[in-house]
């Protein structure tokens, strides 16, 4: 066992999946040796690879998208990199309608089995056109696979089974959690899609808590506990599938429920969390709240920036609020 960063484990993931399967690819914007991606998640692949699997590509977000549609039909497994999450807009038609629907369409003659990989998330004042998190409009369209992880452990083992699935998965990366220390084998692992992590055990209240949310749910419960609260915190990794046995059980425990996660309020993934819980645990809840992003563009100035999305102190106070 050691202790690495989530932009290692998602590294390792590439690398010993290329190793294992010849048919891994990758393509992407300044993802080859000169910049090794813009957050350094290919560093050293291509000198590994060479550059015909490790492909640099033109400055379009549709082409990179369209050119995996098509390598991933002939038998190809590409990871796509969108160097920024705000710019899949530019490539939702590849995604959308062609990616998402072919192996349908074809009576599941094509597979396309793509990894569409994208940083997301607030936090490093990039303003309104590289800092929101999207995840929604993916979770929204039948035939994609979503996946948000929080850590280092689940973002390789996500990643590794994202790749070896044959459907397309968008692989939502927050630019906060890359740097995020954490504990990783040494032998050969993957983390199944659709599968939630009991991140920490409780019994007061149930806190289900998407990517970099997952962390100041974890710090805010751990101060909560030295007042007497005890929070469960879940961690559904994968958006679609969405784990609702396990979302259910810990509702029907404890009763009490609050769903945060960055993104805007309006249309967020809380509303799915949400129908999942009333479907199965409707009896048992007491209260569910949800704590979401302002729907408010992602402001430039940091002190703006911080008021958009929860954090701690204001996690914190919503529990306090439902325990009451």
């Amino acid at each position: 066992m050691r202790e690495i960063t989530v932009v290692e484990a998602l590294n390792e993931a590439l690398r010993e999946e290329m190793r294992r399967d010849e048919n891994v690819i990758l393509l992407g914007e300044d993802i080859g040796r000169y910049w090794q991606g813009a957050f350094k998640v290919t560093r050293g692949l291509e000198e590994e690879f060479g550059p015909e699997r490790v492909r640099d590509t033109p400055i379009s977000e549709n082409a990179i998208i369209g050119c995996a549609v098509g390598a991933a039909m002939t038998g190809l497994r590409p990871v796509a990199e969108i160097m920024f999450g705000d710019l899949v807009a530019l490539a939702m038609d590849q995604i959308c309608n062609q990616a998402a629907k072919l192996r349908y369409m074809s009576g599941g003659q094509v597979k396309v089995p793509i990894v569409l990989r994208t940083p997301f998330g607030a936090g490093g004042s990039y303003a309104s056109h590289h800092s929101q998190s999207l995840e929604a409009w993916f979770v929204h369209v039948p035939g994609l696979k979503v996946v948000q992880p929080s850590n280092a452990y689940d973002a390789k083992g996500l990643l590794k089974s994202a790749i070896r699935d044959d459907n397309p998965v968008v692989f939502c990366e927050h630019k906060f959690v890359y740097g995020l220390k954490g504990i990783i084998p040494e032998e050969d692992y993957a983390v199944p899609l659709g599968k939630a992590r009991v991140m920490r055990k409780g019994t007061d209240l149930t806190i289900i808590a998407t990517s970099l949310m997952v962390t100041r749910a974890l710090n805010a419960a751990s101060e909560l506990e030295d007042e007497g609260i005890f929070c469960e915190v879940i961690d559904p990794r994968t958006l679609r599938p969405l784990d609702e046995e396990t979302l259910c059980n810990s509702a029907k425990k404890t009763g009490k429920v609050l769903i945060v996660h960055e993104a805007c309020d309006t249309g967020g993934v809380s509303g799915e969390i949400t129908k999942a819980l009333v479907r199965g645990a409707f009896y048992h809840l007491d209260t569910l709240k949800i704590l979401a992003g302002k729907d408010a563009p992602i402001p430039f100035a940091p002190v703006m920036e911080k008021w958009v999305a929860p954090d701690e102190e204001r996690i914190k106070k919503t529990v306090k609020e439902i325990v009451a």
